[in-house]
Order: C-alpha cells, then structure tokens, then sequence
C-alpha cells in the first residue's frame, strides 16, 4: 500500500470529494477488510502516514494482569502484563499493544474484499455529499427537466445528480408537463428511501416558491432592501404577500408591483396567472389585518386571544369574504389568525362609530 496519499488524492479529484473523507473512508473499508480475513473479534488500527504516503493496519492487544483468567481462550486479542513489558516496560494493565499486519500477505481474496468495501464507502460518501447538498438549499429554487410523468400525474424531474419528485398535490391546478419542459420549483424536503436513495420532493404551490419568484424579479427584494415577512397562497388562484421597506425611499409595494406591474405580472404568470396582493406590512395586529382584508374597507379590529374580530359595514361583508371566501381565508393564513366578522348596526354609511373603531382610526392616523 505504498503512495496510498497518491491514491487518495486521485480519488478525490475524480470524485470531488474531500481528501479527508476520502482517507477516513479508505481505513473504514481496509479495518472491515481485516475483520474479514482476520476475524470479527478482534480490534484494528488503521493509520496513514502523510510524510511516507504509506498505509499500515494494525491489530490492537490489550494488556491484562497475568492472572487473567482470559489469557486462556483469548490470547489472539490479550496479552499479560509481563509479555508487554518485554516489548515496552514503560506499559501498564488496560493499555493497548499494536501489532504490524501485513498486507502484502492478504491474498486476491482480501484484495477483492478491500475493493468492494471501498466501492461502497466511497458511494456512500457520494450521497451523503449529494444528500447535505440539496438539503442545504431546502427553500431555494431550482430548475429541471421533466424526464417522466406517471399515471398518478407525478413528475419525475432530472437535477444534476438526482431525480427530483413533483406529486400532483405539489403542482398547481390546471398545469399540465410533458416530457422534455424545464420546470421551475423549490425544493421542498429530502430525504433518504431505503429502495430508492435520495429523494427530494419539488414544490409549486409553496408559499416560499412566491417568495423565491419575487426575490428573482424584484431586485429590492434581492438585495434585502425590502423583506417580505409573511405571503399565503391558495396556488393558482390568489396569494398575499405582507411587504416592509427598509430603505426611507423605497415604497415596498411600488417596488414590487413594478412599473405598469411588470414585475408583479411576470411572477403572476409563472404561477398560472394567479392573482397577487402586495400589502404593507405593520407591526401592529389590527393595522396589519386590516389591511390584509382589502379590499374591504374595515372599521374595527379587536384581538381575543389569537383571534381578530373584525368589525365592518354590512356593505363591506361581501369583500372581505371574497369569492367563495377566498379573500378571508388567504387574510386569515396571513396573519396566522382565525378571524370573526361582525357587522355594524344600521344602514351602511349611517352608523355611528364605535370606541374600538376611533380606537382602529387613530391607529391609521398614526402610520
């Protein structure tokens, strides 16, 4: 095993592995190599000698008193306290002997052994690169090819190394893919199957896939000039998305839109023209409710535990539902809060306002 740096280093360039790794994984497969040819029961040292470039395995003894009673049936792997004194008087009971094996003695059977263990170590090493690689970016965007779509309308999309998974559930109402279209998505989880390696499942209906378009589109957004703290998504019809600025001359949501709403737009329709809201986003509950509600007009918002109850004219009802109350329940994912309505006593228009509702006023003023 001469130069087995050399090797290593091989190994890991045509890999684009870590040397490191590469080296602990070459002693894991030569240590389970001379467990094959040696025997399970006893312990083995692998060490790499950096200066040399040369690898030894050794077998490790350990020290008992010489009235060890092991001595007997195990003098393979014990060894009395006044033998290793002969090779270092300065070793005491309970420490380790090592002992030099020979692997130019291993045999055609130990060498195919060593490189079956190797190829396996070193394919684990693979994915385990490939899996902490796309779990990092968990989130993020991706692109792809579609290679496949079976008959439960999964489709099957072909990353760099992997096969990403896209389910029906992930893909939003009314797309259709073939064999051949470059998919955008986000990746959504990893994991490892037993049967099928890693897995990692793509999404299009996430919330956090509106984001990452926004951040493509938007150069603010990009640059963090302006956050997006929260966005809720029924995909393929409508989603919200709270907005703040963090620099004085920049309006979050103009930026956003866009002139003439290019910006908005171009996200719209990659998402199968679904309808986005950009809203200001406050710090204050009921402001921030309020506002996410439009296009209703509200006139109170209380908070009960983590409850809002909203207080709007009997014309205003109707919007804040939205169709087929879409407009509550994307308000309601928003600001991760079931929200009552509750209508105002009298005509619309005619009613006098509450304290709360002064209250809700003040508050608007104030911003």
């Amino acid at each position: 095993m001469e130069k087995i740096i050399d090797i290593i280093e091989s190994i890991a360039h045509e890999k684009d592995l870590n040397i490191e790794d590469v080296k602990n994984t070459v002693c894991i497969a030569l240590t389970k190599t001379a467990k094959n040819v040696y025997g399970e029961d006893y312990d083995y040292e692998t060490v790499i000698d950096t200066d040399t470039k040369k690898l030894t395995l050794f077998q490790k003894i350990l020290v008992v008193e010489d009235s060890d009673e092991r001595l007997e049936d195990e003098k393979d792997k014990l060894t009395s306290i006044t033998e290793a004194k002969k090779v270092d008087p300065n070793i005491e009971v309970g420490d380790e002997l090592t002992y030099e094996l020979p692997l130019d003695n291993l045999g055609r059977t130990a060498a195919a052994t060593l490189h079956r263990e190797l190829e396996f170590h070193i394919q684990r090493l693979l994915e385990n690169q490939i899996f902490n690689k796309y779990k990092n970016m968990i989130g993020g965007s991706i692109f792809g090819t579609v290679i496949r779509v079976d008959n439960e309308e999964t489709t099957y999309v072909e990353l760099d190394e992997v096969r990403a998974i896209m389910p029906r559930k992930n893909r939003i109402k009314g797309e259709i893919f073939k064999v051949g279209d470059v998919v955008k998505a986000v990746i959504r989880k990893v994991f490892i199957d037993k049967i099928h390696g890693i897995n990692v499942e793509i999404s299009r209906t996430s919330p956090k896939f509106l984001e990452v378009l926004l951040a493509l589109e938007v150069p603010e957004i990009k640059d963090e000039m302006v956050i997006i703290n929260a966005s809720a998504r029924i995909p393929g019809e409508r989603a919200k998305v709270a907005l703040t600025s963090l620099h004085p001359n920049i309006d979050a949501v103009g930026a956003t839109v866009g002139t003439k709403g290019m910006r908005i737009n171009a996200v719209s329709h990659e998402l199968n023209g679904e309808n986005i809201d950009c809203i200001e986003y406050s710090t204050i509950p009921e402001i921030f409710i309020s506002r996410a509600l439009s296009p209703a007009i509200i006139s109170n918002v209380k908070i009960v535990d983590n409850k809002a109850i909203v207080t709007l004219p009997v014309d205003q009802k109707s919007k804040a539902i939205g169709k087929s109350g879409i407009n509550i329940r994307l308000t309601s994912m928003l600001v991760n809060m079931d929200i009552e309505l509750v209508e105002l006593e009298g005509k619309s228009g005619e009613c006098e306002p509450t304290k709360d509702s002064n209250a809700l006023s003040d508050l608007f003023g104030g911003e």
